[in-house]
C-alpha cells in the first residue's frame, strides 16, 4: 500500500505552538494516520479575493498537508451554497428547506475539479484515496478522468435518504451517478446503503443485492457499497470523564445547579430537534410537577452557518422557546433550563455528561451522532445516567438498550424524561453494560482499518481500472 490521502472539505493543521483540538474526523483518523504514510487535502478555511488564493503544502511529523484557500464566489457556490443549502438538507430528508440554483451547482462541480488538479500534482500510482462527506461526492469521477486509476473511496458520515427523495433533486441523475466512479462507497447504517442501492437500482439500471450483516460489502458492478458505523475511542473517553470529575469547571456547574441534570449537545441545526426538545421538556414540566425544581436541562448548542438566513431564525425561535419555559416555570431560585452558545471542550463535556442522569438526544434525523456514543462512554458504571435517543438517529441501530423515541412526538419523549430520572439503579447499570460492550466492539481505532481493508481488498478477476471502466454497470454510470 503507498500513501493514503484524505480529502475532506475542511482541514485543520495541528498548531506547534498553541495545539489545534482535534475535530470529529482527525479524531476518527487518527489511528490510520498513526500507522500509514499519510497526506491530508482539502480547504484551508480561508477565504480570499480571487488573484489572492493560495495552496499551501505543510509538513507535521509524517502527516503532508495540502490546503486551499477558496475566493468569495467559491464559498457563496460551493460551501455556502449547493453543499449546505440544497445537499445537506435533502440528505437530511428537508426537501422544504432546500434552495436550488444552477449558479450553486456549477460552483460546486468547480470545486471538486480544483480539488482533483491539486490531487494530480502529487498523486501516484500506488496511493490510496479516501474521500469524505457530502461536499465531494463528484471527487472520483473529476479524478477517472484525469486518468487516475488508484483506488478511491467514499464515506458519506450524514444520512441517505430514499428514491424518491433523492430523485426531487435538481440534476440528482448528474451528480448522485458520480458515486459510481469510487470503487468503495461506504455509510453510517445498513437503512442509508438500502436507500442508496435503491437508488441505484431504480435510476441506474444497476441490480442490488444489500449488504447483510454491518461492516459487510457487497457488489455492484465494480462498486462496492458497505455499512461502517462511526464509533468513538470509548476507553479513552470514558478515562477523561473520570478525571474531569475533579475539575474546577464541573465543580462550579455542579455547585449552582440544584438537582439532577438532563443534558443535550447539539450544533445548531435544524437536524438536531432542538425545538421539538424544548416542547417535550415543557411537557414533562408540565405533567411531573413534583420534579419542579430538582431537575435542570442543560443545552449546549454551539452556532453554526449563522449566515444562512434559515439558521438565524432558529436561533431566535429557540431563544424564545427557552425563555418562555424559563419564565413559565422557574423561579429566582431555579431555571429549568440553561441555554447557551458557547463551545466547550471535550474534556469539559466528557464531565458534564458523566454528571448528568439524562442525555437527551433527539435529533430528527441523524447520520450517527457521536454525542450519544460519548455520554455512553462518560459514565458511572455503578451509578449510570440513562440516554434518550431518537430512533431517527444512526447511533439508534446499535444502541437499543438506550430510551428509544421519536422526537416528532414531544409527549412521548416528555415520557422518556419521566421515566429515565425514575428507572430503578439496578436497570440503569443493565442498559449501561449492554450499552458499553457495543461501543467496545465497535471501537473507532479500528473503524479506518475496517474500511481501508474493504477499499483495497480484491473484487473479481482483473484489478485494472480500465476494466472495471469497461463494466455493463460502470457504463450505464458514465
Amino acid at each position: 500500500m503507498g500513501r493514503i490521502f484524505i480529502i475532506s472539505n475542511r482541514v485543520a493543521i495541528p498548531d506547534p505552538k498553541r495545539g489545534v483540538q482535534a475535530g470529529g474526523l482527525e479524531v476518527a483518523l487518527r489511528n490510520t494516520l498513526t500507522n500509514h504514510s499519510s497526506v491530508w487535502l482539502g480547504w484551508s478555511g480561508e477565504i480570499k479575493a480571487q488573484d489572492a488564493c493560495q495552496t499551501r503544502t505543510i509538513t507535521r511529523g509524517t502527516m503532508t498537508y495540502i490546503v486551499s484557500d477558496l475566493s468569495e464566489e467559491d464559498y457563496k457556490e460551493y460551501y455556502s451554497g449547493f453543499a449546505n443549502q440544497v445537499l445537506w438538507p435533502i440528505l437530511h430528508y428537508r426537501l422544504d428547506l432546500a434552495e436550488f440554483t444552477r449558479r450553486d451547482l456549477s460552483g460546486y462541480l468547480r470545486v471538486n475539479e480544483h480539488f482533483a488538479d491539486e490531487i494530480t500534482k502529487v498523486l501516484e500510482p500506488g496511493d490510496i484515496v479516501w474521500v469524505h462527506d457530502y461536499h465531494l461526492i463528484p471527487l472520483a469521477r473529476a479524478l477517472r478522468a484525469r486518468g487516475h486509476h488508484n483506488r478511491i473511496g467514499f464515506f458519506l458520515h450524514i444520512p441517505i435518504p430514499p428514491p424518491e427523495i433523492l430523485t426531487a433533486m435538481p440534476n440528482h441523475d448528474r451528480l448522485l451517478p458520480a458515486l459510481c466512479d469510487y470503487d468503495l462507497v461506504g455509510f453510517q447504517t445498513q437503512g442509508d446503503c438500502a436507500n442508496f442501492a435503491r437508488y441505484l437500482a431504480s435510476e441506474i439500471g444497476i441490480p442490488a443485492r444489500i449488504p447483510g450483516a454491518a461492516r459487510s460489502t457487497t457488489g455492484i458492478g465494480k462498486m462496492r457499497i458497505g455499512v461502517f458505523p462511526v464509533g468513538i475511542e470509548t476507553e479513552e473517553f470514558a478515562r477523561m470523564a473520570t478525571r474531569a470529575q475533579e475539575s474546577n469547571f464541573l465543580k462550579r456547574v455542579l455547585k449552582s445547579v440544584p438537582g439532577e441534570i438532563v443534558i443535550g449537545v447539539d450544533r445548531l441545526d435544524y437536524s438536531k430537534g432542538l425545538a421539538q426538545r424544548l416542547d417535550a421538556y415543557q411537557y414533562f414540566l408540565a405533567t411531573n410537577p413534583e420534579w419542579r425544581g430538582k431537575v435542570t436541562y442543560l443545552q449546549i448548542t454551539p452556532k453554526s452557518r449563522s449566515n444562512i438566513p434559515e439558521y438565524a431564525e432558529m436561533q431566535t425561535q429557540i431563544d424564545t422557546k427557552a425563555g418562555h419555559i424559563n419564565s413559565s416555570f422557574g423561579d429566582v431560585s431555579w431555571s429549568p433550563v440553561r441555554y447557551t452558545n458557547q463551545p466547550y471542550s471535550r474534556n469539559a463535556l466528557a464531565g458534564l455528561y458523566r454528571a448528568a442522569r439524562v442525555g437527551l438526544v433527539t435529533p430528527l434525523r441523524d447520520g450517527m451522532n457521536l454525542v450519544a456514543k460519548e455520554y455512553v462512554a462518560a459514565q458511572d458504571p455503578d451509578n449510570p445516567g440513562v440516554l434518550i435517543l431518537s430512533r431517527f438517529a444512526g447511533a439508534a441501530a446499535e444502541l437499543d438498550a438506550a430510551l428509544i423515541v421519536n422526537p416528532y412526538d414531544p409527549e412521548s419523549v416528555g415520557s422518556a424524561i419521566a421515566r429515565a430520572l425514575a428507572l430503578p439503579r439496578e436497570e440503569r447499570v443493565a442498559r449501561q453494560r449492554a450499552l458499553f460492550a457495543i461501543l467496545l466492539g465497535n471501537d473507532i481505532n479500528s473503524w479506518g482499518q475496517r474500511f481501508l481493508k474493504a477499499l483495497t481488498r480484491k473484487t473479481g478477476e482483473s484489478e485494472a481500472r480500465n476494466a472495471a471502466l469497461k463494466s455493463p454497470a460502470a457504463t450505464r454510470a458514465h
